[in-house]
């Protein structure tokens, strides 16, 4: 494969940073296709830890060219200060390694001011958003009154629409939301000094991918979130406002249909979500406090503790579905070391019935029962491990039953924080599009070495 799709396939905080920042050492370039800073990527390199909000994980290699798509919405200022941070620490100092599409809408200090104070208003109903004003961007994008990077190229017309659009929201915040307006001068001149630093960086980015494609570069599309906060096919209203899954990178990285080699879905060994919203597997209670300390389930954008449950693999299998994928990685397994028993979710219970996929008003998804397959669990440390060999007994059954209920390969699977704590069993930019999913009692080489043994 040339190209290739990174997507989260439960309620996104899968680690996709993670799996992003290791194929990124094998790809030319690293492309951001939706989403905004609200969602953020953490990887620790060397034992040094990282959280990307919009930079794309290959920032992080040398030499690797990072591209912020069309799709996305981007902070100005949320951006020069990650720059910033990333330039400090040695990274992303060829400023031509860094390419961000003309026609990407900017998300602005009024966007988050409503942002808020929409979840202040709605009280308990509140969505559970960031607050990072990503939602509120894209309906400006989409009522045709978005600012785009390409309006940067002449200061005075950008001015008068950003004017505009201060006190038409200016109006709303004080009218509708009974909260305080912004401050439009300040805005403006923030504008102005964001404005000399920013040109440099952009371009179509559109024709540098295609470019790059027909050239034969290795291309990986990061995306952000997760499936099923997917705007049509999550759980709508608890979700994010852009597309999520595979086929958004077309409108969102500008490349024609056709153009993805495959699709790569990121699933944790368990599942979390943050916010409100249904979740069929969460568990509570002093075992949910311990997973989400041993994994470290707090917002990397917000720091907002995560919501826990059990591996949801109906959701799994419907992400996999949805977007076509190739195979999945899956991250975090080292964090069930200790609870005994593990469990799977293999289906629901819905009014008496058991149904086998989700229900088809999203609204019932609160109401369904999961159905378990417990599995002994093991206590013995893996994140030394880097070949199934080095797992224990159960740890690979329960990868075995995992890939058997999923029905697709599984790819590699992390057993820790670091990049290095990845046992890969095939490299998706190695792999052939049409290559059928081995066994998964390969060792890191693909070698076959039989099923897992007492």
């Amino acid at each position: 494969m040339n190209t290739l799709a990174v997507v989260g396939s439960q309620w996104g905080d899968e680690g996709k940073g993670k799996i992003v920042d290791l194929l990124a050492a094998d790809a030319d370039v690293v492309v951001r296709f939706q989403g905004g800073n609200n969602a953020a990527h953490t990887l620790v390199v060397n034992g040094e830890k990282f959280i990307l909000r919009l930079v794309p994980a290959g920032a992080l290699h040398q030499s690797k060219t990072c591209v912020i798509g069309n799709g996305t919405v981007v902070d100005p200022i949320a951006l020069l200060a990650e720059i910033d941070g990333l330039k400090r620490r040695g990274h992303l100092r060829d400023n031509s390694l860094l390419k961000l599409s003309n026609d990407a809408h900017m998300v602005m200090p009024y966007h988050r001011a409503i942002d808020r104070a929409r979840e202040d208003l709605l009280g308990k109903s509140a969505i559970g958003t960031t607050g990072f004003g990503i939602g509120p961007a894209y309906e400006d994008k989409m009522a045709r009154v978005g600012l785009r990077f390409d309006d940067l190229t002449d200061f005075n017309s950008f001015r008068e629409k950003l004017e505009r659009n201060i006190r038409d929201k200016n109006a709303y915040l004080k009218t509708i939301l009974k909260a305080k307006p912004v401050a439009g001068a300040e805005i403006v001149e923030q504008m102005r000094a964001a404005r000399g630093r920013l040109r440099r960086y952009l371009c179509d980015t559109s024709a540098f991918l295609q470019q790059a494609i027909a050239g034969g570069k290795r291309v990986l599309f990061e995306g952000a979130h997760g499936v099923m906060l997917d705007i049509d096919h999550g759980t709508y209203p608890f979700v994010t406002s852009s597309n999520c899954s595979a086929s958004a990178v077309f409108s969102g990285a500008g490349i024609a249909p056709g153009s993805l080699d495959g699709v790569l879905g990121i699933s944790k060994a368990y599942t979390t979500r943050v916010g409100s919203g249904p979740f069929p597997t969460e568990i509570s209670g002093r075992l949910a406090d311990a997973m989400r300390e041993e994994g470290s389930e707090f917002g990397s954008a917000t720091g907002r503790p995560r919501r826990i449950g059990w591996f949801d693999g109906v959701l799994t299998r419907h992400a996999i579905r949805l977007n076509g994928m190739w195979g999945i990685a899956l991250t975090k397994l080292d964090v069930l070391t200790g609870i005994d028993p593990v469990k799977i979710c293999v289906g629901y219970q819905l009014r008496g019935k058991r149904i086998d996929q989700l229900p088809p008003s999203r609204q019932m998804l609160g109401k369904v029962r999961p159905v378990y397959e417990s599995l002994p669990g093991w206590q013995e440390r893996i994140d030394h491990a880097r070949s199934l060999q080095d797992l224990p007994v159960n740890a690979r059954r329960y990868l075995e039953r995992l890939q058997e209920f999923c029905g697709v390969r599984l790819a590699m699977v992390g057993v820790g924080a670091s990049r290095e704590a990845t046992i890969i069993l095939e490299h998706p930019f190695l792999a052939l599009k049409s290559t059928p999913a081995r066994r998964l009692s390969g060792s890191r080489s693909g070698k076959v070495i039989g099923p897992p043994t007492a």
